[in-house]
């Protein structure tokens, strides 16, 4: 008889601790969902309350001085808030997955807070950055606390910071199936087959909060499952077209703006953090000035981008391609805190605008809007090393197989390419040490 109650109760044991995580990942997720929305709305906030009012109109309305003092004294700030604690310079998401790979010690609660000031920060002041780094913080340290106050198994603790950095990429992104598919592609890659459940859950969760109150990437004209050849066929010279792009981004990035950080290390040595922050501080400011869509996420770019039947002017888009280019490269090196999923989507969808408007100037029958699609999830997916979600995102985005096929190709083929002459770093991020380097 004692035997059979032990039988009995070993299954049970394993369902409670199935029960109790699955109740753990709908909290985790819908708590995320809750703290993201709040976090997105602080930084709009942020904005509106800097420029009084909504940038985009504002900010031609104040004085130079003024436009000049707000990136400036942001990112001052920052830094200083780096000096205090280093840590809020990494990037959420890549941080996260160190913390699940490796047996990292989780993000503080003052860590987390002095993030999602310098994020919040950050992109209320102008700078060119995404907020899904933070977004993922917020979701994982949820779920350590989670963790925690139900007392689950200790060997659970990085499955379910998986689910809670998956919530808050699904909640931020509005887009639960990109969530979960970046989650599994950079996060929780070792932990899908076991625990791919409980993070559909939490991101299912997260998003079910975040669609009532932020606003998602939307594609009006999509054909859905009929091909249009031309587009298929395009795509081999929109794949150089792009590529030069891409180069042209890295080669800012990589080699440029590398060099001219060395040598103010090596002239101002602990002040370079600084110096290099007045100068990105006064580039975004610059840049504003000239056009204030070419700053901040580049969330407004892509909607604009991949749903406007007319066409806009080719100088326009040229111009703003440049500067969202610049912006982006001097936002990383001022050490502006965010992440860079959103501004590289902007940029491909820029570059992809520009290649449909040069085919429709030579009287090619194609709308400009299909390959803004296919360029902000090429950019992005390339640049963060993300093929597979670069493919999800835009299936869930336009529900358009010419935009998926284009993606899935020019991912591929331009992966391949950039690994020839550059080191891409998994989701673009910039971490250079100086510490071992001698002051000439």
């Amino acid at each position: 008889m004692i035997n059979i109650i032990k039988l009995f109760k070993l299954p049970l044991s394993k369902f409670s601790i199935f029960r109790n995580f699955l109740i753990a990942s709908f909290i985790t997720g819908t708590i995320s969902g809750i703290f993201v929305v709040i976090y997105d709305l602080l930084t709009k906030y942020i904005s509106r309350l800097l420029f009084f009012g909504d940038p985009l109109n504002s900010i031609h309305k104040l004085p130079m001085w003024y436009i000049f003092f707000i990136p400036i004294v942001s990112i001052i700030i920052i830094n200083l808030i780096i000096a205090y604690d280093n840590s809020v310079k990494e990037y959420g998401v890549s941080e996260i997955t160190e913390i699940v790979s490796e047996n990292r010690e989780m993000i503080t609660l003052k860590n987390l807070f002095l993030k999602i000031v310098a994020s919040a920060l950050s992109i209320g002041s102008g700078f060119a950055v995404g907020n899904e780094g933070p977004s993922a913080a917020i979701g994982a340290m949820i779920a350590s606390k989670i963790h925690k106050f139900m007392n689950l198994p200790q060997n659970l603790v990085k499955p379910l910071i998986s689910v809670g950095a998956s919530s808050g990429i699904s909640a931020i992104f509005v887009s639960p199936i990109t969530g979960i598919a970046f989650a599994i592609e950079s996060i929780a890659s070792n932990f899908v087959k076991s625990y791919i459940s409980f993070i559909i859950v939490g991101s299912l969760s997260a998003f079910t909060i975040s669609v009532q109150y932020l606003s998602s990437f939307t594609f009006i004209y999509s054909a859905g499952r009929e091909i249009d050849f031309r587009y298929i066929y395009l795509t081999a010279l929109f794949i150089p077209f792009i590529t030069f792009f891409i180069y042209l981004y890295l080669i800012l990035q990589d080699k440029i703006l590398y060099l001219l950080n060395l040598k103010l290390f090596n002239k101002f040595g602990r002040f370079k953090d600084i110096i290099f922050a007045i100068i990105g501080g006064s580039v975004i400011a610059s840049i504003l000035i000239l056009s204030p869509y070419a700053g901040f996420t580049g969330h407004n770019i892509v909607t604009m981008l991949i749903n406007n039947e007319k066409i806009i002017p080719l100088f326009l888009i040229f111009e703003l391609l440049f500067l969202r280019i610049i912006a982006t490269t001097f936002s990383i090196y001022s050490n502006a805190i965010g992440g860079m999923f959103v501004p590289l989507m902007s940029i491909g969808a820029l570059t992809g605008y520009v290649f449909g408007a040069i085919a429709f100037k030579f009287h090619v029958n194609i709308e400009p809007f299909y390959f803004a699609a296919i360029g902000a999830a090429v950019f992005m997916g390339v640049l963060m090393k993300l093929p597979f979600t670069s493919i999800v995102l835009a299936l869930e985005i336009t529900n358009d197989y010419n935009v998926v096929v284009a993606t899935g190709f020019s991912v591929a083929i331009i992966t391949y390419l950039t690994r020839l002459n550059f080191n891409i770093k998994k989701f673009n991020t910039i971490n250079i040490n100086f510490s071992n380097l001698k002051i000439h």
